[in-house]
């Protein structure tokens, strides 16, 4: 439902609790629901259990509320919801229902897409009758496959709107803080990114990042703290748990399901330091995230090579409630797969690198110096193709080459355009730089000549404006961050 990555994730257990020896824990409390984890879907399923005259209490492992969602651009991808319907997106049910099953094929039963489909817009009215947030149309972004059938090249995609944290009082402190900084005193969409990037080169980026500007001051002069993104996503999340008398406790990981009778009936949870049982007139919802912080998890589920260093999910994510589930003999599926993102290994945490490979002036090469992938496709297919061809023509790690014209043009992470990369980056080993190919080529260990033929072939396609060999530019989707300037194909 949330385009992002995975809730915050549980503690790692330390062993079964079941029946009469869980029952002699110290008491925390019965509710009708107790809910794993304080993600997006974590605290929209205890919002929801409040609206419906439940008892709930929210128990999170990390000292701070939000998980991966806090930390994302939350990008929310449901069909025909009542914000792109409202802004005159021409979505329809039948388009929904066409565009979904094209893309997920048989992998996701056909009754599971259909709930989606029928629920996620009454999702978004409940969220918006009982919290603050409200929402915006990410206008021009695509759906990542518009020309199946039903897609949309202008996108049905929504974000969260600007929201005062003041609302949270001192509990915003406790807000898990963002993937990457706002540039101080701007206001930034997700939608906005993209002509940031820009800013340098085009009157629209210029504008863009003036109107960032200018919301930032004008929620200054109110005395504002103004959120966007998943900061907004999580802060207004928690004020409608707030306002419905939904504690959430803090410091509080999971150690495992209680389970009598063959029913699972409460949580075992440490609480200041100490293990204690919450029991469950009703239920527990685990909504704990994933298990990328996880090494041993990701070793047998994933494909090689992988690390838990690569990720940038809250690093309380190690896949605990999955396995409290797994030990009481749920199924598991998907386990191999992930919300994929090509990342720099820059010091401090990975970037996940979005515009960057897609700008005009740059491109992909794997380790024999070729091109391997279209570097504009969705960034989850980009790294599923990494993985597809790296037994064979090694793509871990791949390398972006860009020339100094492109860093001259363009942001890059947060460096603006002509500014030297970082230090610490070239010390790392994550950048590399060199007055020729050759000499880059020898740098980042890559066949030279490879590397040569490689450029000389996509230049030669640029100034066509054709990729026939990978298609980038085909796709409405990959048009989303590119320079409009550049011809005749903005992509390349």
């Amino acid at each position: 439902m949330l385009a992002g990555a995975a809730g915050a994730g549980l503690a790692v257990a330390a062993g079964v609790q079941r029946g009469a020896h869980a029952a002699d824990l110290p008491p925390l409390g019965t509710y009708d629901v107790v809910v794993i984890g304080s993600g997006a879907a974590g605290m929209t399923a205890a919002l929801t259990a409040a609206g419906q005259g439940l008892s709930c209490v929210v128990v999170e492992k990390a000292p701070t509320f939000g998980g991966s969602t806090a930390r994302s651009g939350a990008g929310i991808w449901i069909p025909n919801n009542p914000v792109i319907l409202a802004a005159g997106v021409p979505d329809t049910p039948a388009k929904a229902a066409a565009y979904l099953a094209a893309v997920v094929g048989p992998e996701v039963p056909a009754d599971r897409q259909r709930a989606f489909l029928t629920h996620g817009p009454a999702a978004i009215s409940y969220v918006m009758a009982h919290s603050p947030l409200r929402f915006r149309w990410m206008e021009g972004y695509s759906d990542y496959y518009p020309e199946l059938p039903g897609g949309l090249a202008n996108g049905r995609s929504i974000e969260p709107d600007q929201l005062d944290g003041t609302i949270l009082g001192a509990e915003l402190a406790r807000l898990n803080p963002p993937y990457m900084d706002v540039p101080a005193g701007m206001v930034v969409f997700s939608a906005d990114y993209k002509w940031l990037a820009l800013a340098a080169v085009n009157a629209k980026g210029a504008a863009v990042a003036a109107q960032c500007l200018a919301r930032g001051t004008a929620a200054a002069l109110r005395g504002e703290k103004p959120l966007t993104m998943g900061q907004s996503l999580a802060a207004g999340l928690r004020a409608g748990l707030r306002s419905a008398g939904v504690p959430v406790w803090l410091n509080t990981p999971l150690t495992d399901l209680h389970v009598e009778n063959g029913t699972v009936t409460g949580a075992v949870v440490t609480r200041d330091g100490a293990p204690g049982l919450i029991r469950a007139r009703r239920g527990v919802i685990v909504g704990s995230g994933g298990f990328e912080h996880n090494a041993a998890m990701r070793d047998r589920y994933q494909r090689q090579p992988i690390g838990t260093d690569w990720t940038v999910g809250a690093k309380e994510n190690t896949g605990d409630g999955i396995r409290a589930g797994e030990r009481l003999g749920a199924a598991l599926d998907l386990m191999d797969d992930a919300w994929w993102g090509p990342a720099i290994p820059v010091p401090g945490q990975p970037y996940f690198c979005l515009a960057e490979r897609t700008l005009p002036g740059g491109l992909l090469v794997n380790r024999s110096g070729r091109r391997f992938v279209n570097e504009a496709a969705p960034y989850s297919d980009v790294v599923h193709t990494m993985y597809d061809v790296h037994d064979t023509d090694p793509a871990i790690p791949s390398w972006l080459i860009v020339d100094q014209n492109y860093r001259n043009r363009y942001l890059f992470k947060d460096v603006l355009p002509a500014l030297p990369f970082p230090g610490d980056w070239y010390d790392s080993g994550a950048a590399h730089k060199a007055w020729t190919l050759d000499a880059l080529a020898a740098s980042i260990g890559v066949p030279p000549a490879a590397l040569r033929t490689t450029v000389d072939r996509f230049n030669s396609q640029a100034r066509q404006g054709e990729d026939p060999d990978f298609h980038r530019g085909d796709s409405a989707y990959d048009h989303y961050y590119t320079d409009p300037s550049v011809a005749p194909n903005p992509c390349l």
